[in-house]
């Protein structure tokens, strides 16, 4: 057998390719102009933030500033019955203090006037705009529902990627024109699907990248994640993402961890802690019961005052060091136990995490980026990649064009078939009987591919097991809903 008739047989007929390209961007689309305008915010998170908080950073201080113990204390009073949660170093000096306190199970962000001890302003971490953002790319507002729908799409605009590469590929090239750039001068239709293909090809790699980074976060695949790393040894205490969290401010140690311990602090300002978070003793948008309320209390004690006296001392040991900012100190159960003091920079790879005893102003403990897994470096890198953050500008620029790019492809392609649909069809290329014993005989690599893409992604899979199950049972054999969606006999 030549090479040419190998992967003539190898491959699947273009035009079902084709067939499962248009399937996959029915279902994907709304969910891509979704995630990729929302991703574009998210992109800009920290200058977002910054300008929101533009208020409390341009303070005027007369005097000396209060100390870090009354800061704290006036957090506390402006919260009856609430607890220390956190401190966020200052960026700089005449910058508000930024306390996060926990009152009846809810975490607050304080902005204190360092001198004055004047609540500037107040904002549970849930209802920063941020955050918001967060939960609508991650969720869709829906919780873990809607991090099952978003895994989902992601799985299968993966699969409508590879399909439209497929389709993208030259199979006669005569001239670059239609391959790596669109042809202005053949009609409005060729220059349409010339834009569609082009922009697909540019922007897949990078694409890619940012739906298999992504995945980790997602409620079902990150679960999925952590049992192979259980079965294959590669498991860790715990890991420096997760893909559920009990609020944007305290996050549970993996299921990796064989004891109990506890909870450890992520930034403040509920950064990308996981894309199916929820909380863990109340649904979505319910209030905690008395009871949820009374058991918190029991379980995380005040800080006392002498812990609290620690405070200054962690921040003479910390200061030095100029860690990257956000740089959260977080007082331990007891005085006699250490601090720990987490750089919480949205460049994951430059993060550390320090253990701190204040009472002889030494560090016990530094992990750096080099002490961790490989498996969580690279999922590190691969989060700040997502988020814009692992080499500057660059990288944002980079991930807006691809998202400017998605947004393209899901407005040209549902322009395409709408101006070519035959009238009372779908749309779907039709199929070929020939086709379809050509491929189910010969196309044995191609099936192997399929069935490795379901292994890794068992969203993809499950559901395409159940589109081919509704469509050999039901769909082929009813003529008009056969004939509307153009299927073979």
């Amino acid at each position: 057998m030549s090479t040419s008739e190998f992967f003539r047989y190898a491959l699947p007929a273009y035009r079902t390719v084709w067939r499962w390209h248009f399937y996959a961007g029915l279902f994907t689309v709304p969910f891509v102009i979704i995630l990729s305008l929302s991703g574009i915010v998210y992109l800009f998170k920290a200058e977002i933030e910054d300008w929101l908080d533009q208020p409390y950073n341009h303070l005027v201080l007369t005097g000396q500033p209060a100390s870090l113990s009354e800061q704290v204390q006036a957090a506390l009073a402006s919260k009856p019955e609430s607890r220390f949660v956190s401190y966020e170093l200052p960026v700089l000096p005449h910058h508000a203090s930024r306390i996060v306190v926990s009152d009846a199970g809810k975490n607050w962000r304080i902005y204190v006037h360092p001198q004055t001890l004047a609540i500037l302003h107040a904002v549970p971490e849930q209802d920063r705009l941020m955050r918001q953002i967060f939960r609508l790319h991650g969720e869709l507002m829906l919780g873990e529902d809607g991090s099952h729908l978003v895994e989902l799409a992601a799985s299968w605009t993966i699969i409508m990627i590879l399909t439209g590469l497929y389709l993208w590929w030259p199979r006669h090239l005569r001239g670059f024109g239609g391959i790596l750039y669109p042809r202005f001068t053949s009609g409005r239709q060729r220059f349409l699907r010339d834009l569609h293909g082009v922009t697909g090809f540019w922007i897949s790699a990078f694409a890619l990248i940012l739906l298999v980074s992504g995945l980790p976060w997602s409620h079902f695949w990150g679960d999925y994640f952590r049992e192979i790393r259980k079965l294959t040894g590669t498991s860790v205490a715990q890991q420096d993402w997760s893909n559920r969290s009990e609020n944007p401010q305290t996050r549970p140690v993996t299921s990796g961890a064989k004891q109990a311990s506890p909870t450890v602090p992520t930034t403040a300002d509920g950064e990308h802690a996981g894309h199916a978070s929820r909380e863990s003793s109340s649904n979505a948008g319910e209030s905690p019961t008395k009871s949820d309320r009374s058991n918190r209390r029991r379980n995380a004690a005040p800080v006392s005052p002498e812990t609290l006296a620690q405070l200054p001392l962690v921040v003479q040991v910390v200061e030095p060091l100029q860690l990257p900012h956000p740089v959260i100190l977080t007082p331990p159960a007891s005085e006699r136990q250490p601090w720990t003091v987490k750089s919480m920079t949205a460049n994951r790879p430059w993060r550390e995490t320090l253990k701190i005893d204040a009472m002889q102003g030494s560090i016990l403990s530094r992990e750096t980026f080099s002490d961790r897994h490989w498996i969580d470096r690279v999922v590190s890198i691969g989060i700040a990649l997502h988020e814009g953050r692992l080499f500057g500008w660059p990288n944002q620029l980079l991930g807006l064009l691809t998202a400017l790019g998605l947004i393209l492809l899901s407005c040209t392609g549902p322009l395409m078939w709408w101006r070519r649909r035959a009238p009372s069809t779908l749309g779907a290329p039709a199929e070929s009987k020939i086709a379809m014993r050509h491929e189910v005989l010969f196309a044995l690599p191609f099936m192997l591919f399929v069935i490795l893409l379901g292994i890794l992604l068992p969203m993809f899979g499950v559901s395409l097991l159940a589109v081919l199950l509704i469509e050999r049972v039901i769909l082929r054999r009813i003529p008009p809903l056969r004939n509307w969606l153009g299927l073979a006999s």
